[in-house]
């Protein structure tokens, strides 16, 4: 069974953070920056670095006064949909590897703007992106990340070191499904 966050889900995590950083309220804070007014993002950065805040919590801070961006307030459902909006044809990729994934066990959807993370309980064994117009890349984390096969080099971040590219729903077959298997069971 799969627990979905969205970028909203994070904001418990933020405000976590701003809280072992500093001893001020995210209300204090804000009314802080109000009274400061600073003129842009960049001196607000510097300033909040001078006060010890930095990383999310800063983050968080500058998002507080000068505005959310429109992906953080949008839902899971919302964000696949808007991957996906121009290259519908290959939305049933997605669905079918998430449909799969949910046979292995527990995990998490992560949505972000431009792609999704699976989570295990310990950390992201997966990543599916709508690279182009005419694929969807599958990013693994496995013990081997050398290419191989149908694993292909990418670069998603420093621990997915090969991926699958999928064109169409038929090439997400039994050997995409071992391999995404054993991305699943290498990092539970």
């Amino acid at each position: 069974m799969a627990n979905i966050l969205d970028w909203n889900s994070n904001r418990e995590m933020w405000l976590r953070v701003l809280a072992a950083q500093s001893d001020i309220t995210l209300e204090d804070w804000n009314g802080t920056i109000t009274q400061l007014a600073p003129a842009d993002e960049a001196y607000l950065r510097r300033w909040l670095k001078e006060q010890g805040i930095s990383g999310y919590a800063e983050n968080l801070l500058v998002m507080e006064h000068f505005g959310y961006p429109d992906f953080l307030s949008a839902t899971a459902d919302e964000l696949v949909d808007g991957q996906y909006a121009d290259r519908a044809h290959l939305r049933p990729i997605y669905d079918a590897i998430v449909q799969t994934v949910s046979t292995f066990g527990d995990f998490t959807i992560q949505t972000r703007k431009s792609y999704v993370s699976l989570v295990t309980p310990k950390r992201t064994f997966a990543r599916i992106k709508p690279t182009t117009k005419k694929r969807v890349d599958v990013g693994l984390r496995l013990a081997d990340q050398t290419p191989r096969g149908r694993l292909k080099s990418c670069n998603f971040q420093s621990t997915m070191q090969v991926c699958m590219t999928l064109a169409e729903v038929e090439a997400f077959d039994a050997e995409a499904v071992d391999y995404l298997r054993e991305a699943y069971q290498y990092n539970c």
